[in-house]
């Protein structure tokens, strides 16, 4: 399979998301938003996200979120205190509603249309918590470099909070005949490639962009969050699904995966 380079990658990406984007606002969750943002304590964090973000403070801080998508989450966190929230990504489309969301909320977020690698000059050094959300790794060509842009953002001391969908999950299928067979290297190197939109929940049969999702092991995650001066100060692995409701049939088993984790670091 003919791999582009990082910057081909990142781009196709980007125009892939920005398809993606009228198809998630044709959808009934989309509606309910719009109603429910107008609502003070708006959010949508599940207990596990906001049970840690309570345990690391955002009270009274200043926050980015960095690939932010369409800034429900961003939203969400004045609900916990947050004094100032910025939201970060690189789909104009998915920002645009974001935008619509933040007029409609009572809490006003700034957004920012930006790739990660290009970060404008105005986040560096500026937060006290960074925030990454669910399958934002899997876009990322280069975690060690994705790691360096998003460390720039905080401040020293500033932490960077992490709740990702476990990498064990990429090998498997669960739309397999079996879902349980491994299907997929731990180790794989070369990305997967789709060619349909991007949405959540089934599959549109149209053609878009191609979007390329590569796969990065916990070491490899441990060692680029080290290399980016980031220190450890909490991790742990949950056997609940946090990634579209097709992989809800991995949990309870017995013989239980880890599903998806909790990653806490600090700017030394």
């Amino acid at each position: 399979m003919e791999v582009p380079n990082n910057k081909n990658a990142v781009e196709s990406n980007r125009q892939a998301w920005n398809d993606s984007a009228r198809h998630h606002q044709d959808s009934p969750d989309w509606q309910a938003l719009l109603t429910e943002v107008a609502q003070a304590d708006f959010s949508c964090l599940d207990d596990t996200l906001r049970g840690l973000l309570e345990q690391v403070g955002v009270d009274g801080k200043d926050v980015v979120q960095l690939c932010c998508n369409n800034g429900r989450e961003s939203l969400s966190l004045f609900a916990l205190g947050a004094r100032s929230v910025v939201g970060v990504d690189q789909s104009s489309a998915f920002l645009e509603q974001a935008r619509e969301l933040n007029k409609r909320s009572p809490h006003k977020a700034d957004f920012i249309e930006a790739d990660i690698h290009h970060l404008p000059e105005s986040l560096r050094a500026r937060f006290d918590v960074a925030l990454i959300t669910i399958g934002v790794f899997g876009w990322m060509p280069d975690i060690g470099e994705f790691f360096r842009h998003v460390a720039s953002t905080l401040k020293p001391g500033g932490r960077l909070v992490i709740y990702e969908t476990h990498p064990f999950l990429e090998m498997v299928d669960p739309e397999a005949e079996d879902p349980f067979r491994l299907a997929s290297s731990y180790f794989r190197e070369e990305p997967f490639v789709q060619e349909e939109p991007i949405v959540y929940v089934g599959k549109v049969e149209q053609p878009a962009a191609k979007s390329y999702w590569f796969v990065h092991t916990l070491g490899a995650i441990f060692t680029a969050a080290l290399e980016a001066g980031l220190n450890i100060t909490h991790f742990k692995e949950y056997p609940h699904s946090n990634r579209e409701e097709v992989y809800d049939q991995y949990q309870n088993r017995e013989a239980q995966m880890p599903m998806c984790f909790t990653l806490v670091v600090i700017k030394s």
